[in-house]
């Protein structure tokens, strides 16, 4: 039983954090450069460990059942509530924009249409564009319906991304150019943050961790450290194997340009299905997270919640933002700060205020702790500037 659960803890994490985010990446490491980008990888992939142990011991040291606003109201009052919670919505608005956009690029490409138009409305829209739009009405029409599938099969889907990440891999490994993996660009070295960093958010799925653990608590500390470790090696890997390959032709969404260079129609076609794929599931599931604020938390209506959760997206993926990795990059380099500075900030609230004994302690000096908070301040800076 211990082991089931200790897997499942796991598997609960890294599928947390492992989803579309990764396709950014390579792009985001070919504008710095492969050195510097990894450099910025680990970082933030130890950062993000130190930030999701913290988050364990806070949900340890705290009884009964919370999610992140839970537990920033507890130990930081009620404007920690209020600004966890904003930083959750942004991140989901900004990760639902991104899928909206993406997904229709992505679509485009499988199609062979990128460079086509139609007339939807009376007026003259690129492919990917309408790609976008009928990615958006079907994954809506599901989220409205309250698709119950999404989280149980969470760990499904985890698995086969992961293996078709394996094989690309696997397959890429066989065209690396070296030359690809040794310039740089000193105007761009820090172009990498805020996507990578929101492709390593997780510590949403740490407090479920505490729950599948309930039997056993002295596992969360090892599951934590092996399922925060699981996407930095497959990012690194990913990341290696996509600009090795592709060098400065990587394209904002990695697999659309990885299969003309290393594999012809199959891989490109595995690429894109894994694209689609982990664009969906994230969707689906972020969706009706956000649908569940406002209607359980928020106590909106049902319809209310409905369109508050779908039209900020799709009105700023057809008005405002037409990148991708700029709506990542946004995202994850505010709605991660934030989320940061309040774990650090609640986490040493929790040594001197939390009601039960952990199973597990460690020690954030706060030197440690104030450079973290001031790297995650400059991200937010360096998104806007």
């Amino acid at each position: 039983m211990a082991d089931k659960q200790f897997i499942m803890a796991i598997a609960t994490l890294v599928g947390t954090i492992i989803g579309a985010g990764v396709l950014g990446i390579p792009y985001a490491i070919s504008k710095s450069g492969f050195i510097p980008g990894m450099i910025i990888l680990v970082i933030l992939g130890f950062a993000v460990l130190i930030l999701n142990l913290c988050v364990g011991e806070v949900a340890l040291r705290t009884k009964g059942r919370h999610q992140l606003p839970g537990y920033a109201e507890k130990y930081l009052g009620k404007w920690g509530k209020h600004v966890m919670s904003f930083s959750i919505i942004f991140a989901i608005y900004g990760a639902l924009i991104a899928y909206f956009i993406g997904s229709g690029n992505v679509l485009a490409d499988i199609f062979n249409l990128g460079n086509w138009s139609f007339l939807f409305l009376g007026l003259e829209i690129s492919a990917s564009l309408m790609f976008s739009i009928c990615f958006f009405v079907i994954l809506s029409t599901l989220i409205y319906f309250g698709l119950k599938s999404v989280g149980n099969t969470e760990i499904v889907f985890g698995a086969i991304m992961l293996i078709i990440i394996f094989i690309i891999i696997v397959w890429g490994f066989f065209h690396l150019d070296s030359g690809n993996l040794t310039s740089y660009n000193k105007t761009q070295l820090f172009f990498p943050y805020g996507v990578i960093l929101f492709a390593f958010v997780g510590a949403a799925a740490i407090p479920e961790m505490k729950s599948i653990c309930s039997n056993n608590k002295k596992l969360i500390k090892k599951a934590i450290i092996i399922g925060s470790a699981i996407p930095l090696v497959v990012y690194a890997l990913f990341a290696l194997v996509v600009v090795g390959a592709t060098g400065t032709s990587t394209g904002q969404i990695a697999t659309t340009t990885l299969g003309n260079v290393v594999g012809g129609k199959i891989m490109e076609l595995l690429g894109n299905l894994f694209a689609i794929f982990s664009m969906s599931t994230s969707f689906l599931a972020l969706g009706l997270a956000l649908l569940w604020v406002y209607d359980l938390d928020l106590h909106r209506t049902r319809n209310v919640a409905f369109a508050l959760t779908v039209s900020v997206p799709f009105l700023i993926g057809i008005l405002g933002v037409t990148s991708f990795i700029q709506a990542l990059a946004i995202t994850g380099g505010v709605a991660g700060g934030i989320e940061g500075i309040l774990i650090i900030l609640m986490f040493w609230k929790a040594k001197k205020l939390g009601d039960r004994k952990p199973e597990y302690s460690i020690n954030i000096s706060k030197v440690l702790g104030i450079l973290l908070m001031v790297m995650f301040v400059l991200g937010i800076l360096y998104q806007f500037f």
